[in-house]
């Protein structure tokens, strides 16, 4: 991920860099044009978690829709310092709200389920959908 994905052409200067993740800093936004939750910290997109919906049906999933979580990717100047912990958590409680069942594809999401139980109740058990 490159400069292109920064929200304004502002100057260098405007750019947030921090040290550790502090999700006060952090938000992060539904993007279904792209199929993927996005992390945003001050003007530049610095994370991607990517989902699809397993039935196929290229339209944003609805309650009960079974939805695969593809990936997670961190700009590597973030990296190592909690902000994918911060996308994923988020993402989570937003899979929670809006009931989708889910499909943790991508590693990441795998481990981090492995250490926060409390998501559990979100995996899907049902196949593929």
């Amino acid at each position: 991920m490159d400069g292109m994905f920064r929200r304004s052409q502002e100057p260098e200067a405007a750019q947030v860099v921090v040290a550790r993740a502090d999700p006060m800093l952090a938000q992060v936004d539904d993007n279904p044009a792209h199929s993927r939750f996005d992390l945003w910290v001050g003007d530049e997109l610095v994370g991607i978690l990517g989902y699809r919906r397993l039935d196929g049906i290229d339209a944003p999933p609805a309650p009960g829709t079974a939805v695969a979580l593809m990936h997670t990717v961190v700009k590597e100047e973030y990296g190592n310092r909690g902000w994918a912990s911060v996308l994923v958590h988020e993402v989570l409680e937003e899979c929670r709200v809006r009931g989708w069942r889910l499909h943790p594809v991508c590693t990441y999401v795998q481990r981090y389920l492995g250490t926060h139980t409390e998501y559990l109740a979100l995996i899907d058990d049902q196949g593929s959908g």
